[in-house]
């Protein structure tokens, strides 16, 4: 009995070191499925940023954040938190468009939004990254430079309509394109200030798109893209036939169905100036 009596509390003890280990990997396991790109630091926290992309880079980006604290090196479950990318050029700087973070479904530690950055870095203009978060009614920030690569096709683009407006135009969908019907997603931006972006609503894309290499032949079964006011993007059905080079032709109309951007593809016209790019 007494064998018994020392080691009753040995195998409680080892149960609830398992049951604490087994709680820490699950909540690792929260970002098994995304790519780390970078970490922040201040004097309380590191911040991890995570994307469902290997890198950040030039266009539309879905991102996660992880707050550690590091005096007791658990994850922070409730923070409320804001972001501003800022591009530094050699002769100003300007934001990009981006959501607000909200707390992502289904997981006790991650936050996630996304920022469409417009441009790519090059060796003189860099991109930083800030991050404010607020923990039980206390402020914090964080601050880094990132690295944003050029895209390999056109997935962003940026330009000033009829309306002496500019925008900024980027593509969300199909990240991995498949011959048949796919999901098309555009998120659409103005440019109120340089720091000013918000998203565009109630406008209607067309598009045609069109293989150059193949006699610049289009697809059948595609759909204009509308608003969603859920999702706050415009959605429609993109139709590729075939694997290979696509320019996807747009033309943008606002809520009073006028031309904002692009034209049509015809015999005389091969493509529009308003376009993005996809190959697979």
């Amino acid at each position: 009995m007494k064998t018994l009596k020392y080691i009753l509390p040995l195998l409680i003890a080892v149960f609830i070191s398992s049951c604490t280990n087994n709680d820490d990997v699950l909540i690792l396991d929260e970002t098994t499925e995304l790519n780390f790109i970078k970490t922040f630091s201040n004097a309380e926290h590191t911040v991890d940023v995570f994307s469902t992309k290997k890198t950040l880079e030039q266009g539309y980006n879905d991102l996660y954040i992880r707050i550690e604290e590091k005096s007791t090196s658990t994850y922070i479950k409730n923070a409320s938190l804001t972001w501003k990318p800022v591009m530094h050029m050699t002769n100003k700087v300007h934001s990009s468009p981006r959501s607000t973070i909200t707390k992502t479904e289904g997981k006790e530690t991650l936050y996630n939004g996304y920022i469409v950055f417009q441009m790519a870095e090059n060796a003189l203009e860099k991109w930083d990254l800030t991050i404010d978060y607020t923990i039980d009614n206390v402020n914090y920030t964080v601050k880094e430079f990132i690295s944003v690569p050029a895209a390999v096709k056109k997935n962003v683009t940026v330009f000033t309509g009829a309306n002496d407006i500019k925008y900024v135009l980027a593509l969300i969908d199909p990240k991995e394109p498949t011959v048949g019907l796919n999901d098309f997603k555009i998120g659409l931006y103005k440019m109120e200030s340089m720091m000013s972006f918000p998203v565009v609503e109630n406008f209607m894309i067309k598009h045609d798109p069109r293989m150059p290499s193949m006699g610049n032949h289009s697809s059948p079964n595609n759909t204009d893209l509308t608003f969603n006011t859920a999702s706050k993007i415009y959605e429609g059905e993109l139709s590729l036939t075939m694997t290979g080079y696509w320019k996807l032709n747009l033309m943008l109309y606002n809520n009073l169905n006028q031309l904002v951007k692009g034209e049509e593809v015809t015999e005389s016209n091969e493509a529009s100036s308003l376009f993005l790019e996809i190959e697979f």
